[in-house]
């Protein structure tokens, strides 16, 4: 049977694991701020990549009508 401990006291083992679980949890904490950090990061040059994406195959698109436009005909050196 173990001793009562006076209230307001930790005993040395407790005090010891509620130090270690605070340590961890500081770690915790810091790792979920970088890697929010970089999952912004990340979202925002996926965002980027999907607008270039989007400009280059207008691009594509345009130059495809332009060729379509373009008499299909044989150069004149035939």
């Amino acid at each position: 049977m173990e001793t009562p401990t006076p209230v307001g006291t930790i005993p040395v083992e407790l005090d010891s694991r509620l130090e270690k679980i605070e340590t961890r949890l500081a770690y915790l904490e810091e790792f979920l701020i970088r890697l929010q950090d970089e999952v912004t990061k990340r979202h925002l040059f996926m965002d980027k990549l999907a607008e270039e994406h989007g400009a280059v195959k207008e691009k594509l698109i345009q130059i495809s009508r332009d060729l379509e436009e373009i008499p299909n005909q044989r150069p004149p050196h035939y």
